[in-house]
C-alpha cells in the first residue's frame, strides 16, 4: 500500500480541545518487521485522549507532534511485517496501541503482532474496540489490586465501585460480579437502571446525600472502593472502609498520590492505592472470550464517523458519558 493516503486526525501542540483537532491526509504507515498493518473498523475514544492533549502527561506523551490520538482499536489486517508470523492478511484482531506512539483516529493503523488477539465473529467492532483501556484497566484493579477471582472460587468481598455508569465503571460491575462480589455503586440518577441490569447489588444516585457520604444502603462496610470518578478526599471514603480496606484510584490526583505515601509511612490499615494501567495481551484475550461468550458486554453512549470526531472529543471531554464513545473510520 505504498504511496497511498489515508484520512487522520491529528493535533499539533497541547490544548486547544476540539478546535485544535486537523482532518488531514497522511501516507499509510508501513508495518516494520514486528508489526501488523490494520484497517480499522472501530476506534474508542477515552478522557485520557483528551487529558493528554491538555498536557497531562506533559512533556513525556505524546512522543511528538503531530499526534493521531487513540488507542483502543479493532480492525483487519491488511498487511504483515517481515518477521510477523502469527496473522496473517484478512485476520480480524483487537490491538493494544502504545499511549507513546497513538494512531487510533485514522483509516490505518501499526500495531506490534505480540500485542493484538483474534476478535471472534461472535464480537462486533464497537463491542471489542474499547476493551484495551477501559475493560483492561477494570480487569487489573480487580485481578491485582483488590485480588477478586474472577471464576467466583474465592472469598466473597464487599465492593464499592463509583463512576459506575462510565467506561471503567460499567465494566467493573460485570466483572465483579463474576469474582462474586457483593457490589454497591454509584452513578447519576439517570443510569441507576442501567448500572442494575449489569448487576450491581445496590445503587446510589452520586447526587443523593448517601451517594455523596458513599454509604452502602444496607450499612456494609467495603473491604474495597474502586474509585473511577473524579478526586474525592479521603476522608469520605475512610468511614466507610472494613478494618483492612482499601481504596484503589485509577485516576490518582496529586494529593491522592500524597495520602497514598502517607497512608503507607504511618502503617494505616487503611490505605489509598494509585493504580497504573499495564494493559497485557492475556488479559485482553480474557476478556475478549467473556465478551464473546455473553458474559461481559460494552455500553455504547454514541457513535461518530471520523469525519465528525470533534463533536465526539467534545463529549467525552465533559466527563459524562454512559459506557463508550465509538468512532468509525
Amino acid at each position: 500500500m505504498a504511496g497511498k493516503l489515508m484520512r487522520a486526525v491529528w493535533y499539533e501542540g497541547y490544548g486547544g480541545g476540539a478546535a485544535k483537532l486537523k482532518h488531514v491526509e497522511i501516507p499509510i504507515p508501513k508495518p516494520s518487521k514486528d508489526e501488523v498493518l490494520i484497517k480499522f473498523e472501530a476506534v474508542s475514544l477515552n478522557p485520557i485522549d483528551c487529558k493528554i492533549q491538555e498536557g497531562m502527561a506533559r512533556p513525556i506523551l505524546p512522543r511528538k507532534f503531530p499526534h493521531i490520538p487513540g488507542y483502543d482499536v479493532t480492525g483487519e489486517i491488511v498487511e504483515t511485517g517481515s518477521g510477523a508470523k502469527k496473522f496473517k492478511a484478512g485476520d480480524k484482531v483487537v490491538a493494544i496501541i502504545s499511549h507513546t506512539g497513538g494512531g487510533g483516529l485514522a483509516e490505518y493503523g501499526v500495531a506490534k503482532e505480540n500485542m493484538i488477539v483474534v476478535r471472534p465473529p461472535e464480537v462486533s467492532p464497537a463491542q471489542a474496540a474499547p476493551l484495551h483501556v477501559t475493560a483492561l484497566t477494570a480487569h487489573q484493579a480487580l485481578t491485582q489490586a483488590i485480588g477478586l477471582k474472577l471464576d467466583g472460587s474465592g472469598s466473597q468481598k464487599n465492593l464499592l465501585i463509583t463512576a459506575a455508569s462510565g467506561g471503567v465503571g460499567h465494566y467493573a460491575v460485570q466483572l465483579a460480579k463474576l469474582g462474586n462480589a457483593h457490589v454497591t455503586a454509584t452513578c447519576g440518577a439517570r443510569n441507576i437502571d442501567l448500572v442494575k441490569s449489569l448487576g450491581a447489588d445496590e445503587v446510589l444516585d452520586y447526587k443523593s446525600p448517601d451517594g455523596v457520604a458513599l454509604k452502602s444502603p444496607s450499612g456494609k462496610k467495603y473491604d474495597a472502593i474502586l474509585h473511577c470518578g473524579p478526586a474525592i478526599p479521603f476522608s469520605v471514603f475512610e468511614p466507610n472502609l472494613s478494618a483492612k480496606g482499601k481504596v484503589i484510584d485509577i485516576t490518582p490526583s496529586p494529593k491522592a498520590i500524597f495520602t497514598f505515601v502517607l497512608k503507607k509511612i504511618t502503617w494505616s490499615s487503611k490505605t489509598l492505592e494509585p493504580l497504573f494501567s499495564s494493559p497485557k495481551v492475556e488479559s485482553l484475550a480474557y476478556v475478549v472470550d467473556l465478551v464473546k461468550e455473553g458474559k461481559l458486554k460494552t455500553v455504547i453512549d454514541s457513535t461518530y464517523p471520523l469525519s465528525r470526531i470533534e463533536e465526539a472529543w467534545v463529549k467525552c471531554s465533559e466527563g459524562h458519558t454512559t459506557g463508550k464513545i465509538i468512532i468509525e473510520p
